[in-house]
């Protein structure tokens, strides 16, 4: 295959666990492609609940009443994720019962993509998801939010100044807005070259497949 380029947009939110699900699927499903084939992969924000109080709200009674889903709807769609998660392997623990406010979360991987280096972002938002689905830490926590900046390499300093402002958040409220006015009303939500799209955490040989027919596409474009 000639070469080519790829842009993809991943939109999406910390509390969703398609999201999740949906980024192992991508990042396996390019680790297939070919030679010649350059990707740049940008997290972009979504928030499926812009009013969560800071202090969160129980999982389950989120489930209810905002789907209606009873107690027993929640607990096979639990076993369902935990399943497909397994699979892919990423681990979901049974000891998260809370769901989050995830602005701060946005604007530090905002931060990430603009200021830190190369996969910075990427591995910021891949130690996100694992600190609230595998590890039920909040990721609403300042502290926390520090130290998996941290862990994967941003600047200490820096991340605390952002946590502690408001740095960000205008150009993450920009970018919800965006996507919202193109439609986008669920997530994880994969934009390939601002053209294309796949919603949803489909398995890594949907995205291959939709991989390799759009570095086609490009290569011959």
């Amino acid at each position: 295959m000639p070469n080519a380029a790829l842009h993809i947009d991943f939109v999406s939110d910390i509390s969703c666990p398609w999201c999740a699900i949906g980024l192992q699927s991508l990042l396996q499903a390019l680790r297939q492609l070919p030679a010649g084939i350059t990707v740049q992969l940008q997290m972009q924000p979504f928030e499926l609940n812009p009013l969560m109080p800071p202090e969160g709200q129980e999982l389950d009674a989120h489930l209810q009443e905002k789907y209606g889903a009873s107690a027993e709807q929640s607990a096979q769609m639990h076993a369902q994720i935990a399943a497909r998660g397994a699979a892919l392997g990423f681990v979901f623990s049974p000891e998260r019962t809370h769901i989050y406010n995830t602005f701060d979360a946005h604007r530090l991987l905002h931060w990430a993509g603009v200021e830190g280096p190369p996969g910075a972002q990427l591995a910021l938002q891949q130690a996100l998801f694992a600190a609230y689905f595998s590890r039920a830490e909040n990721p609403s926590a300042p502290a926390v939010l520090l130290r998996l900046a941290q862990s994967v390499g941003l600047d200490g300093a820096r991340a605390q100044a952002v946590l502690q402002g408001h740095e960000f958040a205008n150009e993450v409220r920009a970018r919800e807005d965006l996507y919202q006015q193109r439609g986008i009303r669920s997530v994880p939500s994969v934009i390939f070259n601002e053209r294309a799209m796949l919603q949803g955490g489909h398995p890594p040989e949907v995205f291959a497949q939709a991989l390799h027919e759009l570095a086609e596409a490009a290569a011959q474009a």
